[in-house]
């Protein structure tokens, strides 16, 4: 049986700031279900604005993002533009190639090991 990796780690180039004013920055992902993209369809807002439907899709797979466990549309509307496109991009990437890291070698000492993908917008 062959395990399938559901869940991905992100790093957000600025971070969302809070009503608080906390800046979150490190996140989980996990893959998006048949069910999520039902719950986004019957999302009125998502239905009269294409832009809104992917802020509705990305608070459905998104399972934290720093301290907060409950990822809302209208929490994800206080991103900065530069930090939805990550998403967007990462949301793509995990679940379209399923995977967010490669396997890379040292060309020095020959060591294998994983590193994360640089997105589009990232520094």
């Amino acid at each position: 049986m062959s395990n399938i990796q559901t869940e991905f780690n992100f790093t957000l180039p600025r971070g969302l700031l809070d009503a608080d004013g906390n800046l979150h920055r490190q996140g989980v992902m996990r893959l998006a279900t048949a069910k999520d993209e039902i719950i986004v369809q019957k999302n009125r807002a998502a239905q009269e604005n294409t832009a809104y439907a992917a802020i509705a899709m990305l608070s459905q797979v998104i399972t934290c993002l720093g301290d907060l466990t409950t990822i809302t549309p209208d929490l994800l509307e206080n991103l900065f533009s530069r930090d939805l496109a990550y998403l967007r991009e990462f949301y793509n990437r995990i679940n379209q190639q399923g995977d967010a890291e490669i396997l890379v070698q040292c060309p020095q000492c020959q060591t294998n090991f994983q590193v994360e993908l640089a997105l589009s917008g990232e520094s």
